[in-house]
């Protein structure tokens, strides 16, 4: 009975050991192109954020009602340099496309984001960057990828 409990034991292990790994591509969304001249009345304060396993991505900004954003971002993954910034760009249809100027490090960077808006919620998009004139922009934004796994949701804004 004891040989028949053991090798049932050793077996199962073996069977829960051998359990495969599947991987899955992200989901990829990609962004509508911008409708003609909308006349849209300023939304004012608006807040995002993106929390996982202590790291955190925050935006915060306003929009005009020429599309013009203005506001904040910064980053705060865990593993990295935290850096925070302005973000300063325009909102084209549902994407928004702005420069962001931030510090890291003692130092002055700035760098193109573009985050595709879905449902309520902000998704950045990424992808093949080239830096030009002390700026680093994505070489072609139709190829970016804008992965669900990084979603920043509206939440409160802070008072500061």
């Amino acid at each position: 009975m004891k040989k028949v409990l053991t090798i049932t034991t050793l077996v199962l292990t073996v069977l829960v050991s051998c359990k495969k790994e599947t991987k899955t591509e992200p989901i990829q969304i990609t962004p509508s192109p911008p409708k003609e001249a909308e006349i849209v009345e300023p939304a004012g304060d608006q807040c995002y954020a993106w929390r996982s396993d202590g790291s955190v991505i925050e935006m915060s900004f306003n929009v005009n009602s020429h599309q013009e954003v203005n506001g904040k971002l910064s980053y705060n993954l865990v593993g990295k340099d935290k850096n925070e910034g302005t973000l300063i760009g325009n909102m084209k249809g549902d994407t928004l496309i702005a420069d962001y100027t931030f510090n890291s490090e003692g130092v002055s960077s700035v760098r193109e984001v573009v985050f595709l808006q879905k449902d309520g919620t902000f998704v950045e998009g990424y992808g093949d960057v080239v830096t030009a004139n002390d700026k680093v922009s994505f070489k072609d934004k139709s190829k970016l990828k804008f992965d669900q796994k990084n979603t920043l949701t509206k939440v409160d804004c802070k008072v500061e």
